[in-house]
Parts: C-alpha cells; structure tokens; sequence
C-alpha cells in the first residue's frame, strides 16, 4: 500500500459509523510492558497499511467491550511507520486533538504522531 493509499484509506473512514471488534479490551497487558486504559480493535476484513487490519482507539467507553458501533472522530497519523489509527467514540461524544492524544500517549508515545480530528 503506497502512502496516498494509507492516507485515502483512512480518511475515507473519517465521520463514518461502523462496527469494530475489539481484541485488547480496558485492562489489557500486551507483551507485560503496555497496559491498555481504553478499549483498542479493528475493522473487521479492512487491512491498514501493515497488512494487518485497520486499528481503531475506542474512546468514551468506560468498561471492556468486544465490539462496539462507534462513530469515526479522529486519525492517528504516523510519520515513521506503515500504518495509521483511527480514532472512534459513541455517536455524540467528540474530544479534542488534545483529549485524543492524552486517551492514546500510552501506545503512540513511540511513534511520531500527529491527529486529524472531524471538523
């Protein structure tokens, strides 16, 4: 997937409602080092740019999930890796760039990251 596809893809994505299923619920450890605080999935057959399928953050969800309908708000995107994130939360509920970041420093405090948020 060449980059303008990473970016069309995810943006094509941007103020959508969709089903997502979520594999690292609220509470999650990956790999003893990296505690999920907020539900984290996917798009279910829809490959992001690492040929693994199109990540999405889960925000305004207090308690761990399996899958969730959720309305897209925000990318995250990378700038030194293969992929970008989406951002989703409850209908109605928005954050800011800001609120987005904090809810996500726990995993993207690696990457070099900026956030697209729905305008």
């Amino acid at each position: 997937m060449t980059l303008e596809e990473r970016k069309a893809q995810v943006r094509s994505y941007l103020g959508k409602v969709l089903r997502i299923v979520i594999d690292r619920p609220i509470g999650y450890i990956h790999k003893k080092t990296i505690h999920f605080p907020i539900n984290y999935g996917y798009i279910p057959g829809v490959l992001g740019g690492d040929g693994e399928e199109l990540d999405v953050y889960l925000l305004g969800v207090t308690e761990p999930v399996t899958e969730y309908n959720c309305h897209v708000i925000g990318i995250v995107h990378r700038k030194n890796d293969v992929e970008d994130k989406l951002i989703a939360a409850p209908e109605g509920i928005t954050y800011t760039a800001e609120e987005m970041a904090e809810a996500i420093h726990f995993q993207e405090k690696y990457y070099d990251t900026y956030i697209e948020v729905l305008k």
